[in-house]
């Protein structure tokens, strides 16, 4: 909200501000793009004693880059202690269902950008089960697999399997959202 409300002095487009988020933040950043409950644009629920101009501008991110997210909280797919970190020891269904963000994709979920390595930690079932919920609902998706480079690359520099990834990704968020004619 305040680099939309501020978009002007920044020098930015106020309908093309993204989210990123890395591991446990990809979480927070995928729950955000889905408008997840507890996460969505709070504009209609604000009083006239918290109206400030910045609270007029939407929350919701216009593309989303998610890398080696742990998006789902969900048995065989979630990863355990990012889990219970989040919900504790033992979660109910219903904190479960809440809180894994691809039961929440819909068609107004942003465009997605997600990078995952098959040997990490955080399992790819994570990213690949966004992508196909994005998928399903006509949602643009582009997901970098590799199959080695484990959890933890970051900006993927060096001589790192998943070098160049943020090139990609930058490249990527020029047309996701698309450019306004």
């Amino acid at each position: 909200r305040l680099l939309r409300h501020h978009a002007g002095d920044l020098a930015i487009d106020p309908q093309r501000i993204g989210v990123l988020g890395f591991s446990a933040g990809g979480h927070v950043a995928a729950c955000v793009s889905v408008g997840q409950p507890g996460h969505e644009d709070q504009r209609a629920t604000a009083t006239p004693h918290s109206r400030r101009p910045e609270r007029d501008a939407s929350s919701r991110p216009d593309f989303t880059v998610l890398v080696y997210p742990v998006v789902s909280m969900q048995d065989g797919v979630t990863h355990s202690g990012s889990r219970k970190n989040l919900l504790g020891s033992d979660p109910t269904a219903e904190q479960i269902t809440h809180w894994s963000a691809e039961l929440h994709v819909d068609a107004n979920t942003p465009p997605a950008f997600l990078v995952h390595c098959a040997n990490d930690s955080v399992s790819i079932a994570n990213s690949e089960g966004y992508a196909e919920a994005l998928r399903q609902h006509g949602v643009p998706v582009e997901l970098l697999r590799f199959e080695s480079g484990g959890h933890g690359f970051g900006l993927g520099a060096g001589d790192h399997p998943a070098a160049g990834w943020i090139d990609r990704a930058a490249e990527w968020a020029k047309h996701h959202p698309a450019p306004a004619p």
